[in-house]
């Protein structure tokens, strides 16, 4: 994993611990949540205080995620919102992280100017006995404090100030108003610094968590279901109608489509669709060939044209089926019949412009993962453990291209393969939008419910 440490490709962006004052804020923050310390005098941190040198310390990597459901965080910097989040268990908390460090920014900014600011994302499932236990994980609440209590002290303070201006006779109360001195000592003052951290609650209906192998669940559709990594039988019962696995090809294939969570790339507006098929052609055809003692780095867009021509009977299905619908999309060459059963169906789909589009994108990862860019960019814990099992000519090559091609600009190459501009109303329908509405890119699709 050295060579995706050193380029940045892995454990990027991680704040660094260094100074005494900072790791002296985290251990009182550490030991306010868990009762333990560090003797680390410098470290790495995530976006939720998380760092892997003191979870190897620790002996713990869930020091902070107990159970992996309710994550507490540490917060020294707003800074940390530009961080990852490593080892998600929940597709959803780094969302929810950054979006409390935003909305919170200025009022972190003053707090972890003296303190650091530790909390935790609050559900009301404390531990997962059965898959069922998921479902159940509706709204998370952030609550969040400094290590000496400043929010809720100022809080206090607030109630005996608006009692000293509201109340008769207080003005004589000489115990309220040595309390409201001992407590302004502590928090300064808070009618011209308001500390006020606003409470956010985050609606959790859709996501993926790592628990029980991998698990994709939907309830906030019209036909709620679950999309399960590993076999479904294991989950146990779970109340919602619809539930799969990934063998489950076409189920799950007609559920994506029934819900409207996918396109075709074929029928993405605002993309080049033939340049992105062709990338997923060079990622399946580098996939065939790694092992094969053929130099891949470095390889021009014709070079690879060349090797895919002499050693076209070692590429598998995929690579054929895609280029057909490249040449289709390209050459009005034949249209090709690709079902949801064949290998290349998830390579041609990318997800419709909602508000899950994240997550589909990372479900269609796991189903189409020789494409290791998308593997990268939407679901990098597994691109990580398919890398470990990669041969050396492959992890070169993907490590060259995705610092040349995705790391010199991450936010063009998601918008590229991801981003959606609106229709025009009065455009008229494409012959590739009437062909693909027709049949889909992959052949029929019966729209059962």
């Amino acid at each position: 994993m050295n060579r995706l440490i050193k380029s940045g490709l892995m454990f990027g962006n991680l704040v660094h611990v260094a100074s005494p004052a900072l790791v002296e804020r985290y251990n009182r923050a550490l030991k306010h949540l868990t009762g333990k310390e560090t003797a680390l005098e410098d470290f790495y941190i995530d976006i939720s205080g998380y760092s892997p040198e003191v979870g190897h310390e620790l002996g713990d990597p869930l020091y902070l995620n107990h159970e992996g459901v309710n994550r507490q965080f540490i917060l020294l910097t707003t800074e940390q919102k530009r961080a990852p989040l490593l080892d998600a268990k929940f597709s959803t908390s780094r969302s929810i992280l950054k979006q409390f460090i935003e909305k919170n920014e200025p009022a972190l900014f003053a707090l972890t100017a003296r303190d650091a600011v530790a909390g935790e994302l609050v559900n009301s499932v404390f531990a997962l006995n059965s898959a069922a236990k998921l479902l159940d994980i509706r709204r998370i609440t952030v609550e969040a404090d400094t290590t000496n209590g400043r929010i809720r002290r100022a809080e206090e303070l607030d109630a005996k100030v608006d009692r000293f201006l509201n109340v008769d006779d207080a003005w004589f109360d000489d115990v309220l108003i040595a309390e409201m001195i001992e407590i302004a000592g502590e928090t300064g003052d808070i009618l011209r610094n308001p500390v006020v951290l606003e409470e956010m609650t985050f609606e959790q209906r859709n996501f993926w968590t790592a628990h029980f192998g991998g698990l994709y669940v939907f309830q906030d559709l019209e036909l709620p279901g679950a999309i399960a990594v590993g076999d479904k039988a294991a989950l146990g019962e779970l109340p919602v109608e619809y539930v799969f696995d990934l063998s489950d090809r076409n189920r799950v294939a007609n559920y994506l489509d029934v819900n409207g969570l996918v396109e075709p790339i074929v029928k993405a507006r605002g993309i080049d669709a033939a340049a992105v098929l062709r990338q997923k052609m060079d990622f399946i055809l580098v996939n065939a060939l790694a092992g094969e003692g053929v130099a891949l780095t470095d390889r021009s867009k014709s070079d690879m044209r060349r090797l895919a021509r002499v050693h076209a009977q070692k590429l598998p299905e995929e690579f054929h089926l895609l280029g057909a619908l490249v040449n289709w999309a390209e050459n009005n060459g034949a249209w090709p019949t690709i079902t949801a059963e064949s290998p290349a169906y998830f390579y041609t789909l990318r997800a419709a412009d909602h508000a899950d589009a994240d997550l589909v994108n990372m479900l269609l990862s796991e189903l189409a993962p020789k494409d290791f860019r998308q593997l990268f960019i939407c679901h990098k814990e597994l691109f990580y453990a398919h890398y470990m099992t990669w041969p050396d000519a492959k992890k070169d090559y993907v490590v060259r291209y995705l610092e040349r091609e995705y790391q010199v600009d991450k936010v063009g190459a998601r918008e590229a393969l991801f981003g959606h501009e609106p229709a025009m109303a009065e455009e008229p329908k494409s012959e590739i939008d009437a062909m693909v509405d027709l049949v889909g890119p992959w052949g029929p699709v019966k729209r059962a419910r």
